[in-house]
């Protein structure tokens, strides 16, 4: 969008915070670059340049502008809705590969060389991987020495700096204010460095309705692994270098987020599990404007527009619980996952809290004997083989996978039918297209609606909805009184 140039000025000049994360704006006249809603007076249009991240912003030698934070934006939807190798690069770089591989991991996960990454990374976000990844830091950075009273020593190596050195530096040429400076001008009471707990608010992109996506994520809350607390949606997290405990909050205007780590390094990586878990870089209003097309969804979205799709913070773990959940209950899901939860998850301490365990790794899983599965014979095999092949690498359900390809793999297994398949493409591997036309719940709506009641002849009906159907999913759910799409009390 940031080669549009007359649509860019006309989103800065109207100040539509719908544009944030979309492009970066950057002002010649004063050095800084903002997002689009910036309520400082607007630019002359002949002072805007447009970027398309903040790193190529940075790289242009602007400075992040103290009022509107930009690097505090939303992500952009663009690399929410494609499967291309940029979008998946970027999926992978906001996971923190490059921080904990290089760019070498990059390009060897994508299966590209590191020449051919840089080159399509840099055509189209103006920045390669290692910039991209230094706006990250410095991003997290800020967040640590806003929100901690952590030694800046500390807080160099939590955000993944190489050297204090480093650090330093990016700080000031992105914030012009030394790290001293930038803990100096936030509010007075910081939290005791020791506590290793963060609060922090997640953006989003208006509207946002939570009823459906707090409601579905507790009502399938796995035993010990998540909870509803004290109008809070909480689980535990298993993160690269330790794990987490994480409490996510509905607010109008954002996600309140408590966040405590056993290692300050999973910040960055932390945080981005929860806004894909919760699907906040999604641009609802493209979403709901194409569904709004279909004369049959347009009430819908205009009762509660803004709904988004549940994810997970850890796709190997939803697929384990997607096979758990087949042809059985919400409830006997639930039973079924926390046996295994409590049976080989990783033990953790929440103080006041009800979690106790860490989802079970794939390697621990495919250890388990399936004489112990208290379900079906054929079941336990499909449950078995899937572990097995997560635990080798066969198969790759990770942000920064090829979606067909994870499907095809899955296809292969024993087991696996369109509805398991899609469920987890939708759910785990995050395509907004993901379709599932033999789900009771879609097929109940779809009959109550006066949509076609076969899964081919709603496939073939949902065409308009592409490529938002896994959206449309939503919707459809929502005609039910069933508690996944009720927020629950406080």
């Amino acid at each position: 969008m940031h080669e549009d140039r007359e649509r860019c000025v006309r989103a800065v000049q109207a100040k539509d915070a719908r544009f944030d994360g979309w492009f970066f704006v950057g002002v010649v006249t004063t050095g800084i670059y903002c997002r689009p809603s910036c309520p400082a007076v607007p630019p002359k249009p002949g002072n805007m340049r447009f970027y398309p991240s903040a790193a190529a912003a940075q790289q242009a030698g602007f400075r992040a502008c103290k009022r509107c934070r930009p690097d505090t934006t939303p992500g952009s939807p663009e690399w929410n809705h494609r499967a291309d190798v940029v979008a998946r690069a970027m999926r992978l770089i906001a996971d923190g590969v490059v921080d904990r591989e290089g760019v070498p991991g990059l390009a060897a996960r994508l299966g590209y060389s590191t020449r051919q990454i840089e080159r399509q990374l840099n055509a189209e976000l103006g920045a390669g991987p290692l910039a991209l990844a230094r706006a990250q830091r410095a991003q997290t950075a800020r967040l640590l020495i806003e929100t901690t009273a952590l030694p800046m020593g500390d807080v160099a190596f939590a955000a993944g700096f190489a050297s204090i050195r480093a650090f330093n530096e990016t700080v000031r040429e992105v914030f012009a204010l030394t790290p001293t400076a930038l803990r100096d001008r936030v509010a007075k009471g910081h939290p005791p460095a020791a506590s290793g707990t963060l609060s922090l608010r997640l953006p989003f992109r208006a509207p946002l309705c939570p009823d459906n996506l707090f409601g579905h994520l507790t009502a399938t809350a796995v035993p010990g692994v998540e909870e509803w607390r004290d109008g809070a949606f909480r689980r535990t997290m298993r993160l690269p270098h330790g794990h987490g405990i994480v409490a996510l909050r509905p607010r109008p205007d954002h996600v309140a987020c408590t966040l405590a780590l056993s290692d300050l390094r999973d910040l960055a990586i932390a945080i981005s599990r929860c806004r894909w878990m919760l699907d906040l870089d999604a641009d609802p209003v493209a979403v709901d404007d194409q569904l709004r097309t279909d004369p049959v969804l347009a009430p819908l979205v205009d009762k509660a527009p803004g709904r988004r799709v549940p994810r997970t913070v850890d796709a190997p773990e939803f697929a384990v619980r997607a096979v758990l959940g087949q042809q059985v209950s919400t409830a006997a899901a639930r039973t079924h996952a926390g046996r295994l939860v409590t049976a080989y998850g990783d033990p953790v301490q929440d103080p006041g809290g009800g979690l106790t365990h860490l989802f079970p790794t794939p390697a621990a899983l495919a250890e388990l004997d399936p004489e112990d599965l208290a379900f079906p014979k054929t079941r336990r095999a499909t449950l078995t083989t899937l572990v097995k092949a997560l635990a080798s690498g066969e198969i790759d359900l990770g942000v920064g996978s090829d979606w067909e390809e994870a499907r095809a793999r899955l296809a292969a297994l024993p087991g696996f039918g369109p509805w398991t398949i899609e469920t987890i493409a939708m759910r785990a591997l995050g395509d907004p297209d993901a379709f599932i036309p033999t789900d009771l719940g879609v097929r109940t709506a779809a009959a109550s609606l006066g949509l076609p009641a076969t899964p081919a002849a709603l496939t073939h009906r949902a065409a308009q909805w592409r490529p938002w159907r896994a959206y449309a999913v939503q919707y459809l759910w929502a005609t039910s009184d069933h508690p996944i799409n009720l927020l629950p009390a406080p």
